[in-house]
């Protein structure tokens, strides 16, 4: 894997693209060793949810994270696709009518829209799933210590005390609102916890030291905050064909946000600060850190 480190942007793009390519590759209609086949309707289920454009920022923090510690680039990029399929997985269910009931997500129908809810529900579980095998295949070249934390790792951001906690909290907090303090645990649950292993997955990939690999986890907190935030302000703020799925639908049901609880000023500057966080966080690695403080910045400003 080449990429080149002109600009953010460029490179963030770079990564898409490697990762879109890599990702098309894994989704192939080949059955692997160990698999019986591979249902020509549900892979193309599949293949909707996750070939379909999007920004891969956490393949990008991902492989930002291991080339900080010198970690190996081609790894990386497979335990970044690894994790676009889990969180392509979340997407599928989220939209699900029994969920949050969407119809559109970047753009395009979502995948029980576009197939039927049981191919979703299939679809979701099977990409689940597979994030797992592209992390321990053999083609991942990593020592099997590196691939057994990851996987720890990462199954404790999905799971139980992680995002799919919650995606539970946030549909009681449609019947139940929670406080300030609730809507934190539930906002870096549902999304930080991903964002959080993206960066930490660099540093667990590069065998990088314990201090290092806790400083690069608070920085995944603090951009997963910040994303957060941003996408509540931009759930209040921008249309829906900017965001290519709907807006105003945090409100429409009665959620509280950040956002919507201490105004639009405040999650503005709470913006500001948090960035200010990340950028003193890895200010210890001076220029090698240029590229995952761009991304802070980014996740912080952007508009869809």
């Amino acid at each position: 894997m080449t990429i080149s480190t002109n600009t953010f942007e460029t490179h963030l793009r770079e990564i898409a693209v490697e990762t879109e390519r890599l990702l098309s590759s894994l989704l192939e209609g080949e059955a692997l060793a160990g698999e019986i086949a591979r249902p020509r309707h549900l892979l193309a289920a599949m293949r909707h949810a996750v070939l379909n454009g999007g920004k891969r920022l956490r393949p990008f923090l991902v492989t930002s994270s291991a080339a900080l510690f010198g970690g190996d680039g081609e790894a990386a990029l497979r335990v970044g696709a690894a994790l676009e399929c889990l969180h392509c997985y979340s997407l599928v269910h989220d939209d699900l009518p029994a969920m949050d009931n969407d119809d559109m997500r970047r753009g395009q129908p979502t995948v029980h829209i576009a197939y039927d809810e049981a191919t979703a529900i299939l679809a979701g579980d099977s990409l689940l799933t597979y994030a797992f095998d592209i992390i321990v295949a053999p083609e991942t070249a990593l020592p099997d210590h590196a691939k057994t934390e990851l996987v720890l790792a990462l199954a404790r951001a999905a799971g139980l005390g992680g995002m799919a906690g919650g995606q539970a909290l946030d549909l009681a907090a449609e019947n139940h609102r929670p406080d300030e303090a609730g809507i934190v645990t539930l906002q870096a649950m549902k999304t930080g916890a991903l964002l959080r292993f993206a960066c930490e997955a660099g540093a667990i990939l590069s065998g990088a030291s314990d201090t290092d690999r806790r400083q690069i986890r608070r920085f995944g907190e603090v951009t997963g905050r910040a994303f957060q935030i941003a996408d509540d302000l931009l759930d209040l703020t921008a249309d829906a064909a900017t965001m290519g799925k709907a807006t105003g639908k945090d409100a429409a049901r009665g959620k509280a946000t950040l956002a919507s609880l201490k105004g639009q000023a405040w999650a503005e500057a709470e913006l500001e600060r948090l960035v200010s966080e990340a950028e003193a966080l890895l200010a210890p690695y001076g220029a090698r850190a240029a590229m995952l403080i761009e991304a802070a910045r980014f996740v912080a400003n952007r508009k869809s």
